[in-house]
């Protein structure tokens, strides 16, 4: 976890409309890249996730940029997005993108265990 921060528990967060704007930049980091491929998880899967913005930890005190964790699915299956937001620059940038375990996350892969 970030900063000690709590996980939301499955409250709604009100996410910012940037990540439904056509116009903010997506970058993903070279590490989100190769789970991605790993994974066989698509970019256009990963922005899907982003529109729809299913956060489910938030650390947007973090600094230098906030951060959250989203969930998205490929089909039926879950995978958790790690991003983090330059609100001047109007960009976001996918950490890492991941298959949560099934021995850390409940059933429903939206809270810790």
């Amino acid at each position: 976890m970030f900063g000690g921060q709590t996980p939301l528990s499955g409250l709604q967060v009100q996410i910012p409309a940037k990540y439904n704007n056509p116009m903010t930049k997506i970058l993903y980091r070279v590490h989100a890249v190769q789970r991605m491929f790993e994974r066989i998880i698509s970019p256009a899967k990963v922005r899907r996730a982003l529109e729809a913005g299913d956060v489910i930890e938030d650390y947007s005190n973090e600094m230098p940029e906030p951060s959250r964790l989203i969930m998205g699915f490929q089909g039926k299956r879950p995978f958790h997005i790690v991003t983090s937001e330059n609100l001047e620059a109007d960009e976001i940038t996918v950490v890492t993108v991941y298959l949560p375990d099934v021995n850390k996350w409940k059933k429903d892969f939206r809270s810790r265990k």
